[in-house]
């Protein structure tokens, strides 16, 4: 019998709506996004303020014709802007 096992990923992916892109968040600030997306809800006087995280941007490997994220450059997003990717 196998043992089936969940696998934590150490980043969470999300797609950036201007940009049209994957974006990469580390633990840090995935945390940082939701705590503040709890704190300004839509709707509520505060949600156009404007939060920022750090995340790294997906790039198209040409060799393997895939996507891979891109560590060379740490990049940041407007949280308003990232919708968690399906």
């Amino acid at each position: 019998m196998t043992i089936l096992r969940s696998i934590k990923d150490e980043f969470s992916y999300y797609h950036h709506l201007k940009l049209d892109t994957l974006v990469a968040l580390d633990a840090e600030n995935h945390a940082a996004l939701i705590a503040f997306r709890k704190q300004n809800k839509k709707g509520s006087p505060k949600s156009k303020s404007k939060g920022k995280v750090k995340g790294y941007q997906f790039i198209e490997d040409e060799e393997l014709g895939t996507l891979k994220i891109d560590f060379s450059t740490l990049l940041t997003f407007d949280v308003n802007d990232l919708e968690k990717a399906k």
